[in-house]
């Protein structure tokens, strides 16, 4: 079957415009550590893949500000260092399959960010991986990493950029 490029480039430019991050017209600054709060979301798993949802939030009194990129992610107690590679999607999430440039995140009141991590629960041989009780979490473009519960059985990590909630 062949597809007529008009209508390739259409459902392209669909697909992005459907696919638009929150960004505010007054162009709020990069976030910073101390406006942003770390906690993830319910717990994902399909066909032997595990994925934790971090979600960025606006710190109590913060102003909206904006995240760009990847978080850094290191596991925490249950198992030996793992630090997440920074892939664009995953079996679990990240960016649609016609994007491969990470958004600009507009983090304000009600309206966090978050950026999927996921890996598998068993290594190549079939075995159990560690099941990981928390995970080491620095927001994209700062410095300090806070430890965040959360539980996830893997054997490698996987990080996808910031995205804003739907």
């Amino acid at each position: 079957m062949t597809t007529k490029p008009a209508l390739t480039a259409a459902a392209l430019v669909l697909a992005t415009l459907a696919w638009s991050p929150t960004v505010h017209a007054d162009n709020p600054p990069s976030c910073t550590s101390a406006q942003l709060t770390v906690t993830t979301g319910p717990a994902r798993a399909a066909v032997g893949h595990r994925g934790v949802p971090l979600v960025f939030s606006l710190a109590p009194g913060a102003a909206a500000c904006t995240l760009t990129g990847y978080p850094g992610v290191d596991s925490g107690d249950g198992g030996p260092l793992l630090h997440a590679e920074r892939t664009v999607r995953g079996y679990l999430g990240g960016l649609p399959s016609v994007v491969d440039v990470p958004p600009t995140v507009t983090v304000w009141p009600g309206h966090p960010a978050q950026a999927i991590v996921e890996g598998l629960a068993v290594d190549a041989d079939g075995n159990q991986c560690p099941t990981y009780t928390d995970l080491l979490v620095t927001a994209p473009d700062t410095y300090d990493t806070v430890t965040v519960p959360a539980t996830i059985d893997t054997c490698r990590l996987q990080v996808h950029p910031v995205t804003a909630v739907s």
